[in-house]
């Protein structure tokens, strides 16, 4: 059995790449940082996958993690992580891959890239790319390096930074790299390549570009974005004074990303990313979806909650923070339910993204709002899938800490604040059908000015989260109902 080590497992191509590599016959090694993020995948419990926690900084750790692999896919992305020093990250990590890789004997390393001409115009995120193409060459392990343009899929950041722009504002005036070409390409066609140069003995040690069948400008794939949402026709108005710094702010306000993310991927946009070398489309046919199919694609999947992973589920989780010493604020409510615990969990794993919170939705459009201002994520990243919650999913601007199956759920704010908080809910059953609702916020506040938040939010409090257990207790009784019904038709 060929075993294939692959980083980047638990983030937005790699966590797509691993079953198709399994359907492919391979066994699959996870390098992962948490592998608790990857315990409630499909694939997780598939005999022939291995999940091996390392960091990747630890080259002794690495090498024993690679070695019997015969190819390593890296897939690794410091930019949500590692902030505003991500290139230098990178450039890091990606020479210990390298040399881990050699000592171990791996055959060759396998990178997904960024296009764009080489120059004194390529972007810092562009020009990261390509440094981390050399890094990974340094130890003379031969690379197979695609290099693609915007990645088009449900999930994905351009995705979400185009529906978001087009969905938000029926006026938009931009940067001039409206006007810039790319050559987009739909996930599943990266996936076709990254799998397929496997069997391509010929592709080891060579870089290819990668792209859908057509150019358009940024534009332009707005305008299909809007017709793709049945949406009016939008006014584009490119305007030559916008800098980067203000598009990267522009992205951050109105779509889910945030502005760290946001500043490198806007001076991007001014570099035309067109695929010069087509060899791979004759190594590994496959048929190439146009950007308006791989949108449609995308929707698809997104209206049905069957979206595989996301931008979101990238960059370490801080886990529930310890709470001993200092000053922490508590506000504890408990309901009793005349629900089962199974249908209590169910409730509260539903709350955010489209279903919302139960409770006065303009005060969390306003705490939203707020968020996104200061450099928050907001409420626009929503949850991967609108019933079930894994561990390390974003929840609008919560993060799954802590999870256990009819029993608990813990989410972490990663909104921004003057200090750390936590929202717990406990479940207890108290007879076959009954059980009691523990819901629990704590705050531990920064200096003086986390005191004054936490009592200039303290009134709201009695109204959001009474709303928000009235909301999950009818919610649970619902679906204990419809069990009934189901069982009783059975």
């Amino acid at each position: 059995m060929r075993t294939i080590a692959i980083t980047g497992a638990t983030g937005y191509i790699g966590g797509r790449l691993v079953p198709r590599l399994l359907e492919a016959g391979y066994a699959v090694r996870c390098l992962v940082r948490s592998p608790r993020k990857l315990s409630d995948r499909p694939w997780a419990q598939h005999p022939r996958v291995e999940t091996v926690q390392v960091d990747l900084s630890d080259s002794d750790a690495l090498t024993r993690a690679v070695c019997g692999c015969e190819a390593a896919y890296f897939l690794v992305h410091s930019m949500i992580s590692a902030g505003a020093t991500y290139a230098e990250t990178d450039l890091k990590i990606a020479t210990d891959f390298s040399k881990a890789c050699k000592q171990a004997n791996v055959r060759r390393i396998v990178y997904l890239g960024g296009l764009g001409e080489l120059g004194d115009g390529l972007s810092e995120h562009l020009t990261s790319r390509r440094e981390v193409e050399n890094a990974l060459a340094s130890s003379g392990v031969p690379v197979t390096t695609l290099r693609a343009a915007m990645i088009i899929g449900s999930g994905s950041a351009s995705f979400e930074i185009l529906r978001y722009l087009v969905q938000r504002l029926p006026v938009m005036v931009t940067p001039k790299w409206v006007k810039t070409p790319c050559q987009a390409i739909a996930v599943r066609n990266v996936l076709g390549y990254l799998v397929g140069l496997l069997e391509k003995p010929e592709t080891s040690g060579e870089t290819y570009d990668i792209g859908g069948p057509e150019v358009l400008t940024y534009r332009q794939m707005m305008e299909i974005m809007a017709e793709e949402l049945q949406l009016p026709k939008r006014l584009i108005v490119p305007l030559p004074i916008l800098t980067p710094t203000l598009s990267s702010y522009w992205i951050h306000l109105v779509t889910p990303l945030d502005k760290d993310i946001a500043r490198p991927l806007a001076e991007g946009l001014r570099n035309p990313v067109i695929a010069r070398d087509e060899r791979i489309t004759k190594i590994i046919p496959q048929k190439l979806l146009t950007f308006r199919e791989a949108i449609a694609a995308a929707r698809s999947k997104t209206v049905e909650g069957a979206v595989e992973t996301s931008w979101s589920m990238a960059g370490p989780i801080p886990g529930d923070p310890d709470w001993a010493g200092g000053t922490v604020f508590k506000d504890e409510r408990e309901v009793r339910l005349n629900a089962p615990a199974h249908a209590a969990f169910q409730a509260v794993c539903m709350l955010g993204g489209a279903h919302g919170w139960n409770s006065s939705k303009w005060l969390w459009k306003i705490r939203g709002g707020m968020d996104r201002l200061v450099g928050g994520p907001g409420l626009r990243r929503g949850r991967l899938n609108p019933e079930r919650l894994s561990y390390g999913d974003a929840v609008d601007f919560w993060r799954v800490v802590g999870i256990e199956q009819d029993r608990s759920l813990i989410l972490r704010a990663e909104m921004r604040l003057p200090g750390t908080a936590v929202l717990e809910f406990c479940i207890t059953p108290t007879g076959p059908a009954t059980c009691a609702l523990k819901q629990i916020a704590r705050f531990r506040p920064k200096g003086l000015w986390g005191i004054f938040y936490w009592y200039g939010v303290l009134p709201f409090h009695g109204i959001v989260f009474r709303q928000m257990l009235e909301g999950i207790e009818q919610q649970a009784g619902k679906l204990a109902r419809n069990s009934l019904l189901c069982n009783n038709a059975d």
